[in-house]
């Protein structure tokens, strides 16, 4: 092709483009971000995304020891309605593992990242586990202007520690004598660990990639988490969260005791919704995930 008739197609093509960008504008339609492999922090960590889907974004935040792989079986799911959107943590799965930056503070600050990068807003943020601690972490840290509503699966909060003024918490001799045991056979630790998630009769080729996505995360991180897990308290923080929030939790919850954990966070979050899962075990979102899948369905769509 002459090189002027090249050009001026060029143009002809970036003219057509941006007509069609006013277009969605005017009709009120934020054109979609993209959705990049990986997201930089501010402290050069790059972090893995996976992005399914199209409509309102629902940003998922994993647990301890696996990666946002174990929220597949929702964003299949909810991947017809929803823009579904989920990252593995810093030391886990195919992130980053700085050897540092375990506390709730740059945890929260590399959830930041994530809706910054994509400019992410009316979001639904999903977490699990540890997952709910960081985003109540990132709303005291940088406010709720991009995130609508919170879903907080069997949540590792307000406090698990007991101290003299939290008498029903979990002894920390027990925290450090199962950190101690990581040291001398990890994975041991995770094989036990992933079949106390699940359910007796969960396949043991499910309890296998459980104790695979533990396996991909750095022993550093993982000590460095579970002190930060256990020994934060956040519970003046949970109560200052004006969100619409529902709090889903297991009734056989054993990692994080629906009375200790579930209960009190939905307890402490004006007009949180709370549903109890009977029978249901920590990793509900495995066991229970045509149940799970529906409620979020229900939520992302109110």
């Amino acid at each position: 092709m002459h090189r002027r008739t090249l050009i001026s197609a060029m143009a002809a093509g970036m003219s057509a483009a941006g007509a069609a960008t006013a277009q969605t504008r005017d009709k009120g339609v934020r054109p979609m971000s993209a959705s990049p492999a990986e997201v930089e922090t501010r402290d050069g960590v790059r972090l893995h995304v996976r992005a399914w889907g199209q409509g309102r974004p629902v940003v998922f935040v994993h647990g301890w020891a696996v990666t946002c792989e174990v929220f597949q079986y929702q964003m299949a799911a909810l991947s017809a309605q929803a823009r579904c959107i989920a990252y593995d943590k810093r030391g886990h799965g195919r992130s980053s593992d700085p050897g540092s930056g375990y506390g709730y503070d740059d945890l929260a600050d590399d959830l930041a990242a994530v809706l910054e990068r994509l400019d992410l807003h009316d979001v639904v943020v999903v977490g699990h586990s540890m997952g709910p601690a960081e985003i109540v972490r990132y709303l005291s840290r940088h406010g709720s202007g991009r995130v609508s509503r919170l879903v907080l699966i069997s949540s590792a909060l307000p406090f698990m520690m007991r101290t003299a003024d939290n008498p029903d918490g979990i002894d920390p001799a027990m925290f450090a004598a199962r950190r101690k045991t990581w040291v001398q056979d990890m994975p041991k630790f995770l094989a036990e660990n992933a079949r106390g998630f699940v359910l007796p009769a969960t396949s043991q080729p499910t309890v296998d990639w459980l104790a695979a996505m533990g396996a991909q995360a750095s022993l550093k991180a993982l000590i460095d988490l579970n002190h930060t897990i256990t020994e934060t308290d956040l519970r003046k923080e949970v109560a200052q969260v004006r969100l619409p929030s529902l709090v889903i939790h297991g009734a056989e919850d054993k990692s994080a005791p629906l009375d200790l954990a579930g209960r009190r966070t939905a307890a402490m979050i004006p007009g949180a919704q709370l549903k109890v899962y009977e029978g249901a075990p920590h990793g509900l979102l495995l066991t229970h995930a045509d149940r799970l899948n529906q409620d979020l369905a229900g939520w992302i769509g109110a």
